[in-house]
């Protein structure tokens, strides 16, 4: 049995000191309630009734751990919630700067366009080379190879072999750079002829090289031309609202956290209806900078839900009749793709709360 100590002084009416070899400690109280408390920070109440053998009691301790391990501990676990909670915000900041950025990228479809082609100054370049004569690659390849003296070591190691090889076959790889040059040339030299003279196949051949509207396939998908005349096209796309238009709002709150709330049905179709309008507008432009037509025609088609059949059928939602003349004087950094529709021919039925109704397309 191990030996205790343990000795008790009254030291005031109901206050007790309390020596033991675990420490000091102090009582205060009588019978029925008393409050102890320990060097060792532990605190201990007892509440019970005199003489009836009831009683409770409650411990707590305030210990203060000194050892550089508990308290480096309890600093890397502070350390650790605050990572979480910055991982969070950082998080939280990078979906909102997505969502405005998203925003921006709806309203501002239209301000990029493609450089304007000039197909008289392309139609006039002149050829690399003339035919039957070497190109640039192949001379400056042929005078490496003719300049090449081996060196002693290239010599005693029977490297010069080698590296006239090497040489040679730079010659070789020259002679078809200037050819892949030369066949580059004469295609655009035929296709901008055909094309200053109206050709409508030509324009469906660069459209399918220059791929005008490949930007925009993440806001529009399944583009379509058509044309039998030379001084107009059609172009028709499918709207991808599901996947461009956001249906919620991201923003932080005081504390650095994401908030999420559904856009109201006005400011969702106000967004909408920005979005088919700027991509509309940017693909006039986008056309009008690769061919010599004075007319764009652009049809916007939605899925729709045909009430006859229960069946989704696609529908036009906007026909505009750009013309050139008009389109080059708009200030389309400042304008809003939606009132700029004022300018020109358009089908369009807009609901503020419903958006967009089936319209019939413009056709000449």
């Amino acid at each position: 049995m191990g030996l205790r100590f343990r000795k008790s002084f009254k030291v005031a009416p109901g206050v007790r000191v309390n020596v033991g070899k675990s420490g000091v400690g102090m009582s205060v109280g009588g019978r029925g309630l008393r409050y102890s408390v320990h060097s060792s920070g532990r605190k201990t109440s007892t509440v019970g009734i005199p003489g009836s053998g009831i009683s409770y009691s409650s411990t707590s301790s305030s210990r203060s751990y000194k050892r550089d391990a508990y308290k480096r501990r309890n600093e890397l676990a502070r350390l650790e919630r605050d990572r979480q909670k910055l991982q969070e915000q950082e998080y939280a900041r990078l979906q909102v700067e997505l969502y405005e950025n998203r925003l921006d990228q709806i309203r501002s479809i239209h301000h990029e366009c493609d450089d304007e082609v000039d197909w008289d100054e392309v139609y006039s370049r002149k050829a690399p080379f003339e035919e039957g004569q070497a190109g640039q690659n192949e001379r400056q390849a042929r005078e490496q190879l003719q300049r090449y003296q081996p060196g002693f070591f290239d010599r005693l190691f029977k490297r010069d072999e080698a590296k006239k090889r090497k040489l040679e076959e730079e010659v070789q790889a020259a002679i078809q750079k200037d050819q892949e040059l030369m066949n580059e040339w004469k295609y655009m030299h035929d296709v901008s002829k055909r094309i200053l003279e109206k050709d409508v196949d030509a324009y469906f051949e660069v459209i399918d090289e220059f791929r005008p509207l490949d930007e925009l396939v993440e806001f529009g998908s399944g583009f379509e031309f058509g044309t039998d005349q030379p001084d107009l096209i059609h172009v028709s796309f499918d709207v991808n609202a599901k996947d461009a238009v956001p249906e919620k709002a991201l923003s932080l709150t005081k504390t650095g956290k994401l908030s999420e709330k559904n856009l109201t049905k006005t400011t969702y179709y106000d967004l909408y209806q920005d979005y088919v309008c700027s991509c509309a507008l940017r693909i006039a432009r986008d056309l009008f900078a690769l061919l010599p037509v004075q007319h764009v025609f652009v049809h916007a088609y939605e899925e729709r839900l045909n009430t006859a059949t229960g069946h989704e059928d696609k529908g036009a939602i906007l026909s505009v009749k750009y013309d050139k003349p008009t389109l080059k004087h708009l200030n389309f950094t400042n304008l809003d793709p939606s009132d700029a529709l004022k300018n020109f021919e358009h089908q369009m039925n807009f609901k503020k709360t419903k958006g967009f109704e089936e319209v019939k397309e413009i056709l000449d």
